[in-house]
């Protein structure tokens, strides 16, 4: 069965910093891009970071530029976002995203992996 799940989300304040991993099983993540995606309550999914299946070109919106990095292991079939600095509006519950080509548009397109997302909370 094709899945990806997420983990490492949680209560952080802010400044500080989490971890995020996705877990590929049933299918191979080094021939797909992987992407970060957000919502908060009442607001648009947005993409947030991706990083290629090939030379491993990253993309970071500008709202996290310099504060998260994307990166893979695909001996693990596993993908992290690493997130520092951490501001009460990164507020919101993070999915991953496999797909054939590097994008952060939410889409839906066909081919697409989505796990079931991880919360994360930046609050004092």
């Amino acid at each position: 069965q094709v899945q990806l799940v997420e983990s490492g989300g949680g209560l952080v304040q802010p400044g500080g910093s989490l971890r995020l991993s996705c877990a590929a099983s049933g299918f191979t993540l080094e021939y797909y891009a992987l992407a970060w995606f957000r919502q908060a309550p009442g607001k648009e999914r947005e993409g947030v970071s991706c990083i290629g299946s090939g030379d491993g070109g990253t993309y970071y919106a500008d709202s996290v530029k310099g504060r998260f990095t994307i990166s893979r292991d695909n001996a693990k079939n596993t993908a992290y976002l690493q997130m520092n600095s951490l501001k009460p509006e990164d507020t919101g519950v993070y999915y991953c995203l496999a797909r054939g080509h590097c994008s952060v548009v939410a889409g839906p397109f066909e081919g697409d992996y989505w796990g079931q997302g991880t919360q994360v909370t930046v609050s004092s």
